[in-house]
C-alpha cells in the first residue's frame, strides 16, 4: 500500500510539472499567433491546464476504470471554482467583465446539467460521449471565430517564444503527462481496491485535487499580474473542457456505469459554484464570494464522502 501512495504522489507531481511545461508551450503558441489573452485563456489555456485530467481520464478508460476518469473530470470542476477561484478571491477581489465570461459561464452550467440528464439511466454511453464531444467542438468553433475577429496586431514590444522552445515545452510536457497518467491511474486503482473506496470517489477527491494544480498556479499568477479575466476565463474554460471533452472522450472509449450518488453531488456542487461566479452590477467578485465558494467546496466534499458509496 505504501508504494501505491508514493506512486500516486509521484504521479501528481509529474502531472503538475508536465502541465506547467505544456501550459508554457501552448500559451507561447498563443502569443506567437497573436490570439487575444482572454480567448487564449478560455481555450488554449484551459486545454493546457486540463491536460493532466485528460491523460489521467483517458488512461483510466483504456484500463477499464472509467469511474476514476469521470470522478477526476467532475471533481476537478468543483475544485476549479469552489476552491481555486475561492483562494484567488481571498487574495484579492477580482474585476470580471460579464461579456467576457458569458459564453463559458452558460456552457459550464449547461454541460453539468447535460451530464446529469445523460446519467439518469445509470450509464453514460458511447453515443452520449460523442454528443458531449460534438458540443465541445461547437464551443471551440465559437471561440475560434471570436479569436479571428479580435486577433491582435503585431507588437514588437511583446516578446514571443522561439518556435523550438514552444515545441520542446509542449513535447516534454506531454511526455511527463503520459507518465503521470499511468502512475496516477494504477496507484488510484490499487488504493481504491485496498480500502474499499469507490473508484469515482477517489477520482473526484484525491486525484482531482492533484490534477488541478496547473489551474491553481495559472490562476494565481494571472491574478497577481492583474489579469483577472484570464484567471477566471481559464477556470471556466477548464470546466467546459472537463465536462464536454474529457467526460465525452472517457465514455466514448468505455461506457461509464454510474454507481452511488457521488456524481450527482459533484455536478450539483459545480453548478452552485459556477453560479456564484457571475459578477454583480459593478462586475466585481469580492472576498465574500470567496468565502461562500469555500463553504460550497466543504459541503460538497462532506456530502460526497457520505453518499458516494
Amino acid at each position: 500500500m505504501t508504494w501505491a501512495i508514493l506512486s500516486l504522489l509521484a504521479g501528481v507531481v509529474l502531472a503538475g510539472l508536465g502541465g506547467e511545461l505544456f501550459l508554457r508551450g501552448v500559451l507561447g503558441f498563443a502569443r506567437w499567433m497573436r490570439i487575444p489573452s482572454a480567448i487564449a485563456a478560455a481555450t488554449l489555456g484551459a486545454f493546457a491546464t486540463s491536460s493532466p485530467e485528460l491523460f489521467v481520464s483517458t488512461i483510466a478508460a483504456v484500463n477499464g476504470a472509467p469511474g476514476i476518469g469521470l470522478g477526476d473530470a467532475t471533481g476537478s470542476n468543483v475544485v476549479n471554482i469552489a476552491l481555486i477561484l475561492a483562494v484567488a478571491l481571498l487574495v484579492k477581489p477580482l474585476v470580471t467583465r460579464r461579456k467576457v465570461i458569458a459564453l463559458d459561464f452558460g456552457v459550464a452550467i449547461g454541460a453539468s446539467v447535460l451530464i446529469g440528464l445523460m446519467a439518469i439511466d445509470g450509464v453514460i454511453s458511447r453515443i452520449e460521449g460523442a454528443m458531449l464531444i460534438a458540443g465541445f467542438l461547437v464551443w471551440m468553433t465559437m471561440h475560434v471565430r471570436e479569436a479571428r475577429r479580435q486577433r491582435a496586431l503585431p507588437d514588437d514590444s511583446v516578446a514571443t517564444d522561439r518556435p523550438w522552445r514552444i515545441a520542446s515545452d509542449s513535447i516534454g510536457g506531454l511526455a511527463l503527462l503520459i507518465m503521470a497518467g499511468s502512475l496516477v491511474v494504477s496507484s488510484a486503482q490499487f488504493i481504491a481496491a485496498g480500502f474499499g473506496i469507490p473508484p469515482y470517489l477517489i477520482g473526484a477527491t484525491l486525484v482531482a485535487l492533484g490534477t488541478s494544480m496547473p489551474e491553481l498556479a495559472t490562476t494565481l499568477v494571472a491574478v497577481f499580474r492583474g489579469h483577472d479575466d484570464v484567471g477566471v476565463g481559464t477556470l471556466l474554460g477548464s470546466n467546459v473542457f472537463n465536462a464536454l471533452l474529457i467526460v465525452g472522450l472517457t465514455s466514448s472509449i468505455t461506457p461509464i456505469a454510474i454507481n452511488g450518488h457521488g456524481l450527482w453531488v459533484a455536478l450539483g456542487g459545480a453548478v452552485v459554484a459556477v453560479t456564484l461566479v457571475w459578477p454583480g452590477a459593478r462586475e466585481k467578485l469580492g472576498r465574500g464570494r470567496g468565502v461562500a465558494l469555500i463553504v460550497v467546496y466543504a459541503m460538497t466534499m462532506a456530502t460526497m464522502a457520505v453518499f458516494a458509496r
